[in-house]
């Protein structure tokens, strides 16, 4: 019996695996020029953290997360998600009172859902967190990072900010009573998870994609009429900051974010390209986060960008580098040898430059097949011929010319030939 992957978990191949070192590449150039920070976040965390910071009647704590019990009994869970381990990490570690920190962090995020295209059960995330400032500034400087990465990665074109407000705690209070009070009337014509969510997490019931269901939403109240003075003073701010820098948005009362954290901004970069699984990146305010971990209240405002999703967009047009520069080709024992060792000074002597040895046994034109297929620009042939007269031939690919050139000399010859980087 053949032993396969774990459904919803995925391979990432060579090419796959290099689009994502692209995607990484570009975004951490991004950051630094905002002045973020990378930080690591455990893969494992208690499973009463994403509980008490996720909420208990959200689908990732009801249904979603991978949950067991270690040896010595205690609930450990897979992270569903990165921001309640940055919090619980900035309260143990001393980060957050009193100070500004601006972090990012890459890595694997799981989840128990019906895997798709687009959607897998293990997925990649890029997270960013911010803590310690309360005004819409922030916000807008998020919104600002994530339009520049579409900018540089090329397709800011093909995608839209979807934007809303849900104001504060009291305010959500107020219009989750009204949307209530609202369903309640067309319990009959609601969907299943939708009637599960009237009582336990009705803001959620906006994000169905239920046609009948979207439907008796229309006519639903808006979160946006519920904002007090200061929430709706927040967003116009963030608003005015949008529309001042030129990133167009949409308002979109719809979104609220599947987690209960969330209050005032949240937002999603949504791709036309993609399907149902439009969704490239999505976040938000939760400054009173840090206090369900027993910290000090601290506002706090991030995003976290998938993947794959990003992975899927540039899969056809992604420019990533060719496998190698130098390919050495070579024959017989003494040939082999050299080969080796000469590829070990080239990688000393010229800074930035890709050098493949190969190391089968098979015949000079199956080499030379290899070297075009990993797009080297020159190839190096050393045979048992060329090992004894210390010399090795350089041979470039696109027009066929070769040249014979001493061991002593060939770093110098490459260094004209092949300019670094």
């Amino acid at each position: 019996m053949k032993i396969q992957a774990v459904r919803g978990m995925q391979d990432l191949l060579p090419r796959k695996k290099k689009i994502f070192r692209f995607i990484e590449d570009k975004v951490r150039d991004v950051l630094d020029s905002y002045g973020y920070r990378e930080i690591g976040i455990p893969v494992l965390e208690s499973t009463d953290l994403f509980c008490r910071l996720v909420g208990e009647a959200t689908d990732i704590v009801e249904k979603e997360m991978y949950t067991f019990d270690d040896r010595n009994g205690d609930s450990l869970t897979l992270r569903p998600e990165g921001t309640a381990g940055v919090v619980r990490m900035g309260q143990e570690r001393g980060l957050l009172f009193n100070q500004t920190q601006r972090l990012w962090y890459a890595g694997p995020m799981f989840r128990h859902e019906r895997p798709q295209k687009g959607r897998y059960r293990q997925f990649e995330q890029i997270g960013v967190e911010c803590f310690g400032m309360a005004g819409p500034e922030i916000d807008a400087e998020l919104l600002f990072i994530t339009y520049r990465i579409w900018q540089v990665l090329g397709f800011a074109d093909g995608v839209k900010l979807e934007l809303n407000s849900i104001g504060s705690k009291a305010c959500r209070l107020e219009y989750r009573n009204k949307l209530v009070s609202y369903l309640s009337r067309y319990r009959d014509a609601l969907d299943q998870d939708s009637l599960r969510r009237l009582d336990s997490n009705p803001l959620r019931i906006l994000d169905t994609k239920d046609s009948a269901t979207r439907d008796l939403l229309k006519d639903a109240p808006v979160v946006t009429d519920f904002l007090d003075r200061e929430s709706r003073k927040h967003f116009d701010g963030l608003k005015s900051l949008l529309d001042q820098r030129q990133v167009p948005y949409n308002i979109n009362g719809s979104i609220v974010r599947g987690l209960d954290y969330y209050n005032n901004t949240v937002f999603e970069w949504v791709s036309n390209d993609l399907g149902s699984q439009g969704t490239i990146c999505g976040g938000g305010r939760y400054d009173g986060l840090v206090e369900q971990v027993g910290g000090r209240a601290t506002p706090g405002v991030g995003f976290a960008i998938g993947l794959d999703r990003l992975a899927m967009l540039l899969e056809d047009h992604c420019e990533t580098s060719s496998e190698c520069d130098i390919y050495v080709a070579s024959l017989g024992k003494i040939g082999k040898e050299k080969s080796l060792l000469l590829a070990e000074d080239l990688r000393v002597g010229l800074k930035n430059i890709k050098v493949i040895v190969d190391c089968t046994e098979a015949k000079l034109k199956s080499q030379m097949k290899k070297a075009n297929a990993d797009g080297a620009r020159l190839a190096i042939i050393i045979g048992e011929e060329e090992a004894t007269k210390g010399e090795v031939i350089v041979k470039h690919l696109e027009t066929g010319l070769q040249s014979q050139v001493s061991f002593n000399s060939v770093t110098d010859y490459l260094a004209k030939a092949l300019p670094e980087g």
